[in-house]
């Protein structure tokens, strides 16, 4: 099975969504120093946007930070508007809110901006690139928009659209235990068996840091499906209406703490 993980040099921190004072937190300890730019970008968030980065703004500057800016991407703001792009190359951390992840991929996909951010997670170590829920979701190389409970093991049952590649190999759900998302993500990687699934529950994320695993932090269960040595995958079930089938498929569950090496899919420590 080809190894399509490439480990980015930036640090990125996907959390599953919910309340996110610890995420708040933990990203103000990343900060080099409190002054660093940070920009809240709103793109997935369809209701009152401003007021979505004003919660973020007054969240971190309770912690000291004291330069937060809104970053606009959206229907009158396009991305690759000089200005948003020259913000975009000078900030510490980027933070993409939760909503709707499809408004993410429709505003940034093949976009300078999009090309501006990827060149900095592949190279720029003091880079911080953070998303919650949706804004988390699509950072992925594919994310899911589609299946509900059982019937997304049924042949058909999910829909899964290209993310924004920033975390190549990599196929990533949000909200994962507490709205019953485990079908939907092991239809996903039986049916692309190179790609690894990642199921983040609330209030809990993966800290990527360059040359490290990645770690666990929160207070729930990160997910971890791997059908890459899987025995017997059948995407067609046995008769009508009939759900899929996977024998082999390894499976991780990773509470604050522990870790996992995303290229080699193997628990450490």
């Amino acid at each position: 099975m080809p190894d399509l993980f490439a480990a980015p040099r930036a640090t990125l921190a996907l959390y599953g969504g919910g309340a996110d004072e610890a995420l708040v937190a933990l990203l103000a300890g990343l900060l080099p120093h409190p002054g660093a730019p940070i920009e809240v970008l709103t793109t997935a968030s369809i209701a009152n946007p401003a007021r979505t980065a004003g919660s973020y703004a007054r969240s971190w500057a309770a912690r000291g930070c004291s330069h937060v800016h809104h970053l606009e991407v959206d229907e009158t703001h396009p991305a690759d508007a000089p200005a948003t792009l020259e913000r975009l190359r000078r900030a510490t951390l980027l933070f993409l809110s939760g909503g709707n992840q499809e408004r993410l991929t429709q505003f940034l996909l093949g976009t300078e901006f999009l090309a501006i951010l990827k060149e900095r997670c592949r190279t720029d170590e003091g880079f911080v690139l953070a998303g919650t829920s949706a804004g988390a979701a699509a950072l992925a190389e594919f994310m899911l928009v589609e299946g509900r409970g059982w019937r997304s093991l049924l042949p058909g049952g999910v829909g899964v659209a290209p993310g924004l590649g920033l975390l190549p190999g990599v196929v990533l759900d949000q909200h994962f235990a507490e709205r019953h998302r485990y079908p939907r993500l092991l239809h996903a990687v039986l049916a692309q068996p190179a790609y690894l699934g990642l199921g983040l529950s609330e209030e809990t994320g993966l800290l990527l840091r360059s040359g490290q695993p990645a770690e666990v932090f929160g207070d729930e269960v990160v997910f971890a499906f791997d059908a890459a040595a899987a025995q017997h995958i059948s995407l067609v079930g046995p008769g009508p209406r009939q759900p899929i089938s996977g024998h082999g498929l390894t499976t991780h569950l990773l509470v604050a703490g522990q870790r996992l090496d995303l290229a080699t899919r193997q628990a450490v420590g």
